[in-house]
């Protein structure tokens, strides 16, 4: 056992203790002598001089008053006087002397009031490097001071350290920096190591002035401390005095540490870093082996404290997870971040060591042993509730944790030593054997091992509690089911039900197990009573008496508990603990285990027997009825029938129920005379299948006899007519049933699932065939062996049996192909070409992925089974492929070419292409002389078979050179790139340099210089890249591809085989921007081929406003964007226009912007950051490249203006990351841009100054450099930054006339606030709505009409064209959401003295009705908040685009009233606004503002109204009646002039 270093001082301390003496453990009987050393340790652990005169007055029992004499005898001699002597003292008073130095008063006392120590060493950190003047600095002051100059450069340091700890402002930031911090901790700890390096930094000094502040330190910056060797953590926690103290503060800043980290916060990963530094560092400290036979204090320091901390921080896990606290809470954060800590990912570096293994042991000794409070009879019945699965998860990922490190032998060995020795929590232990035999496949028969070690041990020294180890365990792991442990019930028969038994030895043994079976009785479940009573203990008979009593009691317990003997089933599940269910649904299962009993044995099961004697009532009233359930008889009498003879023979039936079953059966006969037949296949017959199954394998075995000469073929004929015979009746097929056909073959290639009958049918057939394939080709080549192959293929392989055998044939070829062996590569690809021969007998084949969803042939279902992703697929492939084309072209090399055709697929020849050239660089080089020697089909036939040696001359072969004549079979450009794509560079069978070697021949010298029409590029480098791009794109929206975890990798298509072809795309353009060379005959392209390859594949997407559309036109977008954002950004720019060489050419760059990209990849009126700043890194190289690059910007950004607003506005909103880069690529940081982008940037001034707070007045605010919607996007993006409160003030300091910006700013509002509706999660709606409050007020106040905005068509020009083409089509559709959202701000005097409002209005409400009926409103409902209209209002869609009015479903919204007077529960016009995400709501809100508005509007308003009624009117006509009604009244109005701002 650990040693005792003294009393400790709480219980946690002797935790500490106990954990630290189990991390290194000491030879038993050791103690160690009065050494001076030894007190020089922890001050809890170890006595001091201080706490032995206080024990030495102590007068509390547990130690007596010794004398002064007696204190003095223990005293050590004083050592004599000399040098050595002499040294020690000087050192230990420069170490009193340090550690009680305050410089702050040094420093006042020298040089009088001054700022804190550490001040000026600010100016120091702000400067870079120190330097040597640094150096001299501080021996200037050490030398003014005197005192030393690590010292003093130490202190300094740890006050400016505590500084930058103390810089968070909020008080729970104890544990990450934030980037000031960070950034100042850099300069200050490279400071330090420059003093550490030249030996003017003490790092003990530095610690000490730490620990004086210990609540102020941040643990990051501690880590940083020790990641960057200033000081160790060791070092710094061994420095602290108190070791108790250090324990409570790393305990509490670990627990902080793993809070914050479970929090979704920006700094995670520096979070995660640090847990997994510090537990590789404590595991590493606390458990490491310290060899030597002795050891003093100070190297047990760290370990103790180390071992301490992690046993603080399990005992905080465990106590959490008993005290149940829910998910959310910040504890169970922390518990579940603290335990992923223990992965091996940071054991990976210390794994050498034993410190991991000796951690888990401990650690599990500590889970095992905490808080033992439950008695042995609370976890008899509460085990249950113990299993894995109801374990809480992160316990039992703890354990699976900590099992990584130890052997499942070893496990069991801790288990029982920990068992033996401590008093345990049952409910872990439990728990942590149900996660043993769920995690280890071997562990079974270690539990069993353990379980008969303790058995025997219990019955040897009747040792009570090895004998509760023993049940509780093995209950424990029969709860996880038969797959993992034996039952309880067969366990217990085993132990207890032979004379073999520990319970037979004596008498004594007997009364210890019956008297422990009888104390379990009160506790025990009833299932576990009922095993005992139905297998109960073998006992002598002189002994009977025991059993019987036992037995009373038991069912006196059950007869308690409501628990009938009598209705248990015979083969009743007794293994768990679970609820009893229903007699009549357990007899039914009885009867079935009974029937499978009878099939094997013949005979009647002795568990019926024993039924119908000793448990009649259970027979008689359950069994009996459940086996004689009336059924329409089988013509072939059938096992079931079989066994109900068999009973009535014995007498087991009575006569009246066995006459009226008959009867019963007859009459269903005679009811369904056509299910008679039938019978046969419904009912399950095991024993029939059996029989069937040695008849079919006997038939087989003949038919292999015959092939010794194949080409007789009456006499194979024959025998396969046999096959076939025996074949049916294996399957239970019936004539009936023989002219069953299916017509589609529906298989899942990842997880083929036969039946378990055809399985082993098909298996036979296989392995059939195979074995008669080889003895076949022992006596002659396939070209003479007759037809007796394809006659097996059709005679068996029909349409019946045809789904299981390509089951079979997926399972083996597309998931185990690597594994089979040569004869089974033969036979199954001789197999597929005699199915794809017969392929017109045949249906399709439709699969799932990785293979097409489509229909397929037979000898394309088998091309899409091979896979070239890896090494050992590319090698099973060449294996397939050359058994396959070998033996088509030997089989059929009489016959004419059209046979080959039709069984094989082209796609194999071109895998088979594929392969060859890509694994032997031979077969890359010119074939001057084909051979035309026989085929490779006799070497195959060998045991080893050389398949290299095979492929190569099947390479050569003139037949098969013939045969890749046919363009068919070309090995096309776009098939090589298709294959490649799905190569993983990781499991690839060529390295990188010889793959990219591979790729450079290939495209270069193979495909580039090939003519179109046998698969090449025509030497045409922009059709390399074109196809390329195109394969490329397919592929990374193919179901062939890995799923992807991140929106990168969706766009990359998730296989990590793209990213080398796709730098092969890289190379081929940037040679064609070198000056491609264009090939003779063709005219040189105008624009970049890439944007005419989207545009055309985005011409071929449905262009539909319906989400199957969206989501596909998006998803082609985002590969477009990733396709760029690869390749160089001068493809973005263009190539110079002739006419003006200085103005690169942008045109498809701003139409892909204008018509795609607007609507899918924006936001806010912007581009995303990255297509931002590709484009200007290409405008920026564009300059480089011409005469001046000043003009070329200028001109290049004049045309945006006018072509792509959109680039000018994401300029501007990502202008703040922009800028920088633009600065420092233009090549004078701090000049002057081109005069577009000092406009952009005087933009960006202009809307920081006008939201800044030290802008006091209009008159101090600039004006606004124009043009003005450039201006209101910069305020706009400007104020998204500031904050909604700083735009109030901006928008009073503007000056004034503005009315252009204020109305641009207001439509940049209202895009807001469409996106607030459609995306909630990225824009808050009451912000976005408090937004476009601020901006109508002020221009309400300032009486600048918005109407227009609500009324932008396409044939505007100026500003109103600028602004379409910055928002997404559906923004622009759902304006009318917006203007109606705006309800109640509008100024209704105003409003109604506008002429053109009500016309708006009307517009409006018509629009979003329109949008209603489309079911364009889904995309404002959130999930959680669409409401039953809302639904409904889906289904209006639905009806009007099948054609029906939707009059009828809008009538039943709002039902019919009165035309001229609104509801009288109308209000207020600006009451409540309807809740965002409520179509439903909004529409009836806007019709109720119409009805009331239309009476209160003055006459000139209705003009124009007839025409707008007269398309749409019909939507609403109620509002259409009110309005035509008031026009009719209206005298003298006259249309209103409509402003012409837009």
């Amino acid at each position: 056992m650990g040693r005792q270093r003294g009393p400790p001082a709480n219980g946690e301390a002797a935790r500490a203790s106990q954990w630290g003496g189990s991390a290194g453990r000491q030879p038993m009987g050791r103690q160690r002598g009065p050494d001076v050393r030894s007190c020089r340790g922890l001050p809890a652990l170890a006595m001091s001089g201080s706490r032995v005169r206080d024990a030495a007055s102590d007068p509390r029992p547990g130690g007596c008053r010794r004398t002064w004499a007696e204190l003095l005898a223990g005293r050590v001699r004083r050592p004599e006087p000399g040098p050595e002597r002499a040294q020690q003292v000087r050192a230990a008073a420069a170490q009193l002397l340090r550690r009680h130095l305050d410089l702050s008063r040094l420093l006042l006392e020298v040089d009088g009031p001054r700022r804190p120590l550490g001040g000026w060493l600010d100016q120091w950190m702000d400067r870079g490097s120190p330097g040597a003047l640094l150096g001299s600095t501080f021996r200037d002051q050490a030398s003014r001071l005197g005192v030393p100059v690590a010292v003093l450069s130490s202190q300094t340091v740890a006050s400016s350290f505590v500084q930058i700890c103390e810089m968070c402002a909020e008080p729970s930031c104890g544990v990450l920096l934030d980037p000031e911090q960070r950034e100042k901790l850099s300069s200050l700890l490279e400071i330090a190591g420059h003093l550490l390096a030249h030996s003017m930094f003490s790092r003990l000094s530095f610690c000490q002035e730490l620990w004086k502040v210990q609540d102020s330190l941040l643990l990051e910056a501690v880590w940083h401390l020790h990641i960057q060797n200033i000081v160790s953590l060791q070092e710094l926690l061994e420095s602290h005095t108190d070791a108790q103290a250090v324990v409570a503060w790393l305990f509490r800043k670990l627990r902080c540490l793993c809070e914050q980290t479970e929090e979704s916060c920006q700094h995670t990963d520096i979070a995660r870093t640090m847990l997994s530094g510090f537990v590789q560092m404590l595991v590493l400290k606390g458990f490491q082996r310290i060899l030597g036979p002795r050891r003093d204090v100070e190297a047990e320091r760290m370990p103790q404290i180390a071992s301490a901390v992690l046993q603080r921080m399990l005992l905080f896990a465990l106590e959490t997870l008993a005290a149940g606290v829910q998910e959310e809470s910040s504890a169970h954060k922390a518990v579940k971040c603290w335990f992923s800590g223990f992965s091996g990912h940071t054991f990976h570096s210390i794994l050498s060591t034993d410190s991991p293994k000796r951690f888990s042991r401990h650690t599990l000794t500590q889970i095992l042993t905490y808080q033992p409070v439950l008695k042995v009879s609370s976890a008899v019945q509460m085990q249950r509730d113990w299993s894995f699965a109801r374990t809480h998860p992160l316990l039992t990922g703890l354990y699976r944790r900590l099992f990584v490190f130890l052997s499942p032998e070893e496990l069991v060995g801790h288990l029982e030593e920990v068992l033996e020795t401590h008093e345990v929590n049952w409910q872990h232990v439990l728990s942590c054997v149900s996660t043993l035999v769920i995690c280890f496949p071997g562990a079974q028969q270690l539990v069993t091992d353990w379980v008969a070690r303790l058995l025997a041990r219990a019955f040897e020294s009747f040792d009570l509690d090895s004998m509760v180890t023993v049940f509780l365990v093995v209950r424990q792991a029969a709860l996880e089911g038969p797959s993992v442990f034996l039952s309880y019930a067969d366990w217990f028969r085993a132990s207890f039900g032979n004379s073999r038994g520990h319970h037979c030895s004596s008498k004594k043994a007997l009364v210890f197990l019956f008297k422990f079976l009888s104390d379990l009785v009160p506790f025990e479940a009833p299932r576990y009573l009922q095993v005992h009573i139905l297998h109960p203990p073998l006992v002598p008979s002189k002994y009977r008496s025991l059993l019987t009593d036992y037995i009373s009691l038991v069912k006196t317990r059950l007869a308690d508990l409501k628990v009938s003997m009598e209705n248990m089933g015979l083969y009743e599940d007794l293994s768990t603990a679970g609820d009893i269910i229903e007699p009549h649904s357990q007899a039914s299962q009885d009867v079935e285990k009974a029937i499978q009993v009878f099939e094997h044995t013949g005979k009647i099961p002795a568990a019926v027997m024993e039924a119908s004697i000793f448990r009649r009532p259970y027979y008689v009233s359950h069994f009996l009825p459940a086996l004689l359930t009336p059924r329409v008889i089988p013509r072939a009498p059938d096992s079931r029938v079989a066994f109900i003879e068999s009973l009535k023979r014995a007498d087991k039936i009575p006569p009246s129920l066995y006459s009226t079953y008959r009867q019963a059966c007859s009459a269903a006969a005679e009811k369904t005379p056509a299910d008679v037949s039938l019978g046969m296949k419904e009912e399950a017959e095991p024993g029939w299948v059996e029989g069937s199954l040695r008849l079919l394998t006997a038939a087989l075995r003949e038919l292999r006899a015959t092939m010794t000469d194949p080409t007789q073929y009456d006499v194979v004929s024959a025998q396969i007519a046999v096959v076939s015979e025996r074949l049916g009746s294996a399957l239970g097929l019936s004539e009936d049933d023989s002219s069953s056909e299916v017509s589609k073959v529906q298989l899942i290639v990842p997880a083929p699932k036969p039946e378990q009958r055809e399985q082993q049918v098909v298996d036979l057939l296989l392995t059939s065939f195979c074995q008669n394939l080889m003895a076949a080709s022992n006596f002659a080549p396939p070209d003479r062996q007759g037809s007796w192959a394809a006659r097996f293929v059709t005679s068996t392989c029909g349409r019946t049996l045809l789904p299981a055998v390509l089951s079979r044939l997926c399972q083996l070829l597309h998931h185990q192909g690597p594994s089979l062996s040569a004869s089974h590569v033969l036979g199954l690809a001789a197999l597929a070409v005699h199915l794809g021969e017969s392929r017109s007998a045949f249906p399709e084949v439709h699969v799932g992925a990785p293979a097409p969803a489509r229909g397929l042939s037979i000898p394309e279902f088998f091309n899409s089974l091979l896979m070239c992703g890896s090494k050992e697929s590319l090698l099973f492939c060449l294996r397939f492929c050359t058994a396959a084309i070998s033996y088509s072209l030997c089989k059929f090399s009489s016959q004419s070419s059209d046979a080959w055709y039709s069984c094989l697929s082209p796609g194999l020849i071109k895998k088979f292409q594929f392969v060859v050239l890509r694994l032997f660089s031979e077969a890359r080089h010119p074939l001057y002389a084909e051979d035309t020697a026989s085929f490779p089909w006799r070497p195959l036939c060998l045991p080893s078979a050389d398949w290299q040696r095979a492929a190569l001359c099947l390479w050569r072969q003139s037949a098969f050179r013939e045969l890749l004549k046919k363009k068919e079979f070309h090995l096309a450009y776009r098939d090589w790139v298709q294959l490649e794509l799905e190569i993983h560079p990781e499991v690839d069978s060529l390295s990188d340099v010889e793959r990219r070697d591979f790729h450079q021949w290939a495209i270069r010298e193979h495909f580039l210089p090939k003519p179109s029409a046998a698969g090449g590029c025509d030497g045409d480098l922009e059709t390399a890249c074109t196809i390329l791009v195109n394969v490329l794109m397919d592929f990374c929206q193919s179901s062939r591809r890995c799923d992807a975890h991140s929106e990168n990798d969706l766009v990359l298509g998730g296989c990590t085989g793209s990213r080398d072809v796709f730098t092969r795309l890289q190379e081929m353009v940037a040679d064609l921007e070198q000056g491609p060379v264009v090939a003779h005959g063709h005219a040189p392209s105008r624009g970049h081929f890439l944007f005419r390859v989207f545009c055309r594949r985005l011409q071929a997407l449905a262009d539909g406003r319906d989400v199957a559309s969206h989501l596909q036109r998006q998803r082609e977008l985002l590969t477009c964007k990733w396709i760029l954002l690869g390749l160089s950004p001068s493809v973005l720019v263009g190539s110079p226009r002739a006419e003006q060489p200085t103005a690169p050419d942008c045109t498809e760059f701003f139409h892909l912007v204008n018509s795609e990209l607007r609507n899918f990849c924006s936001h806010g009126g912007a581009l995303t950051h990255d297509i931002t700043i590709h484009f200007f890194r290409g405008l920026l190289y564009a300059c480089s490249r011409s005469r001046d690059p000043g003009l070329t910007a200028d001109l290049t950004l004049t045309a945006c203006q006018t072509e792509c607003p959109l680039v000018l506005t994401s300029a501007l909103r990502w202008w703040l990351r922009l800028e920088p880069e633009l600065r420092c690529r233009w090549g004078c940081p701090q000049g002057p841009l081109p005069r577009e982008l000092r406009g952009l940037h005087e933009a960006w001034q202009f809307a920081s100054s006008l939201l800044s707070s030290d802008t006091e007045s209009s008159d101090t605010a600039p004006p606004a450099p124009s043009p003005a919607w450039v201006s209101a996007a910069a305020l706009h993006f400007a104020a998204q930054h500031a904050g909604k409160g700083s735009l109030r003030g901006g928008l009073e300091r503007l000056r004034c006339p503005r009315e252009e910006l204020l109305v641009v700013l207001f439509f940049f509002s209202l895009m807001g606030l469409l996106s607030s509706h459609l995306t909630p999660h990225a824009v808050d709606f009451l912000t976005a709505l408090d937004v476009c409050a601020e901006i109508l007020g002020c221009l309400k106040k300032r009486k600048v009409s918005w109407l227009p905005l609500f009324q932008l068509t396409e044939t505007d020009a100026g500003l109103g064209h600028i602004l379409l083409r910055l928002a997404p089509d559906q923004h622009i559709r759902l304006l009318p959401v917006a203007f109606y959202s705006l309800l109640s701000y509008f100024d209704e005097d105003a409003l109604f003295q506008d002429g053109a409002f009500l016309h708006v209005a009307v517009d409006m409400y018509l629009k979003l009705l329109g949008l209603f009926v489309a079911g364009e409103t889904g995309a404002l409902a959130s999930p959680s908040g669409r409401s039953q209209e809302f639904q409904a209002g889906g289904r209006v869609g639905c009806v009007q685009a099948n054609g029906t009015s939707h009059r009828p479903m809008l009538q039943a919204l709002w039902g019919p009233r009165p035309v001229t007077a609104p509801p009288a529960h109308v209000g207020n016009l600006t009451e409540a606004l309807p809740v965002p995400g409520d179509p439903v709501s909004l529409i009836t809100k806007a019709r109720l503002f119409l009805l009331q508005s239309i009476p209160r509007c003055p006459g000139k308003s209705f003009s124009n109204m007839a025409e707008l009624l007269a398309t749409r009117g019909d939507c609403d006509p109620e509002v259409s009646a009110a309005l035509l009604s008031r026009q009719q009244s209206a005298q003298g109005t006259g249309p209103c002039p409509q402003p012409c701002l837009l």
